[in-house]
């Protein structure tokens, strides 16, 4: 089995992230998690999309992988 870890996306981010991290994650398009991710939080009443974002977005850790090299 693969060791991956879930991390936010410093390159390919909208907002946060956080959708983006979980399309690595699960080696998909980061298009379709947002897609997803927007159709559950305004079609459903039960789930809580902003704050579930927010939340993500403190927990899971930025991609230690990436360096900025605008601040060299």
């Amino acid at each position: 089995m693969v060791n991956r870890k879930l991390y936010r996306s410093t390159t390919n981010r909208m907002l946060g992230g956080v959708c983006a991290g979980i399309a690595d994650y699960f080696n998909c398009d980061a298009t379709i998690i947002r897609l997803v991710y927007v159709a559950l939080s305004v079609f459903t009443v039960a789930f809580p999309g902003i704050i579930v974002y927010i939340i993500a977005a403190i927990i899971i850790p930025n991609d230690p992988g990436y360096t900025d090299i605008t601040n060299s």
